[in-house]
């Protein structure tokens, strides 16, 4: 369990505040496929993910990003209870969507660029480095029904 001060927790909060998941969302399976190539593998249904342009105009990649982000929300709520808010959601990832739990990660860091690029001066060093406090609570607690 990750100990947050009122500090912290303002912190995360006043970032959350600033994103719109409509704006941000979209930005974020684009990100980490263009980025990380490799990481189509897990997106099979979503049709035709193999060229930049392809995956910048895919909406199931779009909507995908606004499902990561609504699930962000969830943590941001929960903070002091982060692990068992994502056990299910881990659960689902590890046993039916066979997801490589380092690719948590990378999203989390494309997750950053996203805000950083849109909060700019707002997001100062003290700042980014809670919200990337938060961000590995939630890494860990999705990496958390892995074997």
């Amino acid at each position: 369990m990750v100990k947050w001060t009122d500090k912290e927790r303002r912190a995360v909060t006043s970032v959350w505040e600033k994103i719109n998941i409509d704006e941000i969302g979209p930005q974020l399976i684009p990100r980490v496929l263009i980025v990380y190539p490799w990481t189509e593998r897990y997106f099979g249904t979503f049709g035709d993910i193999f060229t930049v342009s392809a995956i910048l105009n895919n909406e199931k990649v779009a909507a995908h990003g606004k499902v990561v982000m609504k699930a962000l929300a969830k943590a941001v709520d929960n903070m002091d209870n982060i692990k068992s808010t994502y056990a299910s959601l881990s659960r689902m990832h590890y046993e039916k969507l066979h997801v490589d739990p380092d690719n948590f990660r990378l999203l989390a860091d494309c997750i950053t660029i996203a805000i950083a690029c849109k909060l700019r001066g707002a997001l100062d060093p003290q700042t980014q480095a809670t919200w990337r406090k938060f961000l590995s609570a939630v890494v860990e607690a999705m990496s958390s029904q892995y074997h």
